[in-house]
């Protein structure tokens, strides 16, 4: 007998592994925002990531950084305090690839040249950062702060002195060991308290100056935080109660004399997704730390950093639709059913189409706010623009991605919903970001305190959306409807979300209409912005021409 006379089947009619494949070539939007953005001088070091980020090595390292998750390890053999996480090699393979690309720190290299800021290095590295998404978003949470932290750390130059050039540094060093001894470092974040959340002026963590106090001196930190992520970075931002009010500290992971901070990590996190990175749960016992600007700021000195990490929180989630898009047109192009293939099945092509859609809606989206970021310095249409749309594309794109994850899942159906592929990955992955660095309804009050702040911005971005009038009747009354929602004062917060959803919506609009095919921008403004939709995926209009849709997305992969 022989083994062949045992035989049950065959394994056919299964996709090829989605791997090998360039993540920005095969990705003409993404290729388009970073051109149009100012970031074209980087296409080449962008392609070359691209490969990199697409290869079969790599998309398996995020896959093993989520299998072998981190281990806490609180004692050492002797009982003596360990407080350390211990991670796969994956995870730090993933963390030295970025780093190594510039994206925990590449757009403020200026400050170690003493020149001015490069066009487009906030573009640059986020198209980066949006291929390493599709990689593994868990270890991006720490390049994420460290790239943020700088925004805060610049307010006190005798720190930022110290510290800024490790930051900068592309050398990844994973070792536990004081930031003194380190060519390169990774900086975290530590605001959340049991009782506080999102209301961090109900924090309890006191600081205690060491010698008078103020600001760059030495304060000890008593409390605990409730969400401390990336426990292994060098040190962290932290909010903490000093004498003259709530107050920002770079908490250091060792004191100056080389001894472990009194930092106790408790536990980490059992967390939905996002299971690469050790968030944990966290008590000081006296820590050193030291003062980051005025006494009682600690709110207003922080949240420069809060803002940069939610530009990077609206990307990644970007990054997932697309991944999700991709996974599934990638899939439905291999299966067939019915004797022809899903992607050739008129229901199914819709679906992908619609999917499409919002995928590069939301790409167009966080990559104009990214160009904001860039230009906000030196132009004041631009500073406004990022000073309203922060907060509306943080909410939009984050909102939509779970409802996106969802959809892609069902196209792969059951080998969708199993551990094997990055579905479930993606799906796990898709809640955080809308939660992480201010909820949809902190986003909301967001956008009304920037108005209240400085009115004029508002009129400013409308004056922008104008650019696009007169093409699509839909997106036109759109405007008009966007415009009116903000005039009854007394009930805008109520309305917040609404007004909010149709701002974005009508920005991607706009964006399409000026940058997209016709066929891709009139598809949206019907299916987004007529008050019939149902909000569900694959009811596009028959009048949409889907196959170009989705070839036009996704077309140089097979």
């Amino acid at each position: 007998m022989t083994d062949a006379q045992f035989e049950t089947h065959e394994v056919f009619n299964q996709p090829p592994p989605f791997e090998d494949v360039n993540l920005f070539t095969t990705d003409p939007i993404l290729c388009s925002c970073t051109a149009r953005e100012g970031a074209d001088w980087a296409e080449e070091d962008l392609t070359k990531f691209g490969a990199l980020t697409g290869s079969a090595e790599v998309l398996d390292l995020g896959r093993q950084a989520n299998v072998y998750t981190p281990v806490l390890k609180s004692f050492d053999r002797y009982g003596h305090r360990a407080d350390q996480v211990e991670f796969h090699p994956s995870y730090h393979r993933l963390m030295e690839i970025s780093i190594r690309q510039g994206l925990h720190a590449s757009p403020w290299d200026h400050l170690q040249s003493q020149t001015e800021p490069k066009t487009g290095s906030v573009v640059a590295r986020l198209a980066g950062f949006y291929m390493m998404t599709h990689v593994e978003a868990g270890h991006t949470c720490p390049i994420t702060m460290t790239n943020a932290c700088i925004a805060s750390l610049v307010i006190e130059p005798e720190l930022a002195k110290s510290w800024v050039p490790r930051v900068l540094s592309r050398d990844y060093d994973s070792s536990f060991s004081a930031a003194g001894q380190k060519k390169g470092v990774t900086i975290g974040m530590g605001m959340t308290e049991k009782q506080g959340g999102t209301d961090v002026r109900a924090n309890t963590t006191k600081a205690v100056p060491v010698n008078g106090g103020g600001a760059s001196q030495e304060y000890l930190l008593t409390g605990h935080k409730w969400f401390f992520s990336a426990p292994m970075c060098d040190a962290f931002l932290v909010l903490a109660n000093s004498p003259n009010g709530l107050s920002c500290f770079l908490l250091p992971r060792f004191t100056p004399d080389g001894r472990p901070n009194a930092i106790r990590i408790q536990r980490l996190k059992e967390k939905v997704g996002n299971r690469s990175n050790a968030s944990s749960e966290v008590e000081f016992q006296g820590a050193s730390a030291w003062m980051i600007g005025e006494e009682g700021r600690g709110v207003a000195n922080i949240i420069e950093m809060v803002t940069q990490t939610r530009l990077d929180c609206a990307v990644a989630s970007a990054a997932h639709m697309r991944h999700a898009f991709v996974q599934a047109t990638h899939h439905c192009r291999h299966r067939r059913v019915f004797q022809k293939h899903l992607i050739d099945q008129p229901l199914m092509t819709n679906v992908l189409a619609d999917l499409a859609l919002e995928a590069e809606a939301a790409t167009a989206l966080v990559f104009r706010l990214a160009g904001s970021y860039d230009r906000a310095h030196t132009d004041e249409h631009e500073a406004a623009y990022r000073r309203i749309m922060n907060p509306v594309t943080k909410y939009w794109v984050c909102k939509r991605l779970p409802s996106v994850a969802y959809e892609a899942m069902e196209c792969v159906g059951g080998n969708g919903y199993v551990e094997d592929g990055p579905m479930g990955r993606i799906y796990r992955e898709a809640p955080l970001n809308a939660i992480w660095e201010g909820s949809g309804n902190v986003m909301c009050l967001d956008l009304l305190r920037a108005l209240g702040r400085d009115p004029d911005s508002l009129e400013s971005v409308f004056t922008e959306l104008g650019n696009a009038r007169g093409q699509n009747t839909l997106f036109d009354s759109s405007l008009e409807t966007l415009k009116h929602a903000f005039t009854d004062i007394g009930t805008l917060e109520q309305r917040s979300r609404a007004v909010v959803e149709l701002f974005a919506k009508t920005t991607c609009a706009a964006l399409l209409i000026q940058h997209a095919p016709d066929f891709v921008s009139n598809a949206y403004c019907a299916s987004r912005l007529e008050g019939s939709q149902t909000g569900l995926f694959g009811t596009l209009p028959s009048s949409v021409d889907c196959r170009a849709i989705v070839d036009r997305a996704f077309s140089d992969y097979v």
